[in-house]
């Protein structure tokens, strides 16, 4: 889905990050909605749009109509040919995704070498959920590793263990969310349980795992303190290096806009610091070295 060179956010040191796409889970509050489908997808951007219909006319699978003044994508009869993309002058149409050969991809990380052995950083795999992908994940971690680049897998956790047993020994770090310890809010605003996210966490952990926990803290979803308590509980019985607290942002919503997506927070405002000082004291509290923000 996208590549991000000089990341100080997902892991230690200065970092490239690879975002993967497809995701099993579907966060009410996701910053990244084009990682959630694991085919390519078309975003449009319509403030860059001239209303030209030069796109409607050089769309071979006619795909595409004016609706309001402005092109409108049939994902049905779309096959992604790129031809719309390609003479939109305004650059208002991008495909999101494509694919890449482990070698291609070793060829763009491998340029940032200097930054990762003067910074202690190295590669993460983010997402969209990386270990959908796990087979072709651990052919790039091993080539990563054979050249003594540090690994980093940013996991939701909900996948089968034996997909964590591909990748796990060429995996130097893994950022583990935890989104709600309630199995059925959890459901509700994730659309899947937490039962095997917690379970594989544990495994992890049993394994010796280097592991940061991310926690995303969205107000009236889980920031209650029965939540938190519970969260706190869990995590004091684990093997991990330090808890990351991350405040509910809106950055991502002007993609939902551009993938003709419905966003589920919309008014939802970032919590505030006190709330957040209160929630990372529980931590602190319980003997859990915790950071606010990534």
């Amino acid at each position: 889905m996208n590549i991000q060179k000089y990341s100080i956010h997902d892991g230690p040191g200065i970092r490239t990050t690879v975002f993967l796409k497809g995701c099993p889970l579907n966060c009410w509050w996701c910053h990244n909605p084009e990682s959630q489908k694991s085919n390519p997808e078309i975003m449009f951007f319509k403030e860059k749009c001239k209303s030209c219909g030069l796109c409607l006319k050089m769309c071979p699978q006619k795909a595409i109509e004016f609706v309001d003044g402005y092109p409108v994508t049939n994902e049905g009869k779309c096959n992604l040919c790129g031809k719309c993309t390609d003479f939109c002058t305004s650059n208002a149409r991008e495909i999101i995704g494509k694919e890449m050969t482990v070698k291609d991809l070793m060829k763009e990380i491998i340029k940032d070498e200097a930054f990762y052995d003067e910074s202690n950083g190295g590669v993460t795999f983010s997402g969209g959920e990386p270990l959908m992908h796990a087979d072709y994940l651990n052919d790039i971690l091993r080539a990563c590793k054979n050249r003594g680049i540090h690994t980093t897998i940013d996991t939701s956790g909900y996948t089968d263990w034996s997909q964590f047993e591909k990748i796990i020994d060429n995996t130097d770090l893994f950022l583990f969310d935890i989104k709600h310890m309630d199995n059925e809010k959890h459901f509700k605003y994730m659309g899947v349980g937490n039962t095997v996210i917690l379970e594989n966490l544990k495994k992890l952990s049993e394994r010796g795992s280097n592991i940061y926990i991310r926690m995303p803290i969205i107000a009236g979803v889980n920031d209650d303190d029965k939540n938190i308590d519970a969260a706190v509980d869990f995590i004091s019985k684990l093997n991990i290096i330090h808890v990351n607290l991350l405040p509910y942002h809106k950055m991502g919503m002007d993609k939902y806009v551009r993938l003709n997506k419905k966003y589920k927070l919309s008014g939802l405002e970032k919590p505030s610091d006190e709330v957040m000082d209160k929630i990372a004291d529980k931590f602190k509290k319980a003997g859990i070295k915790t950071k606010i923000g990534g």
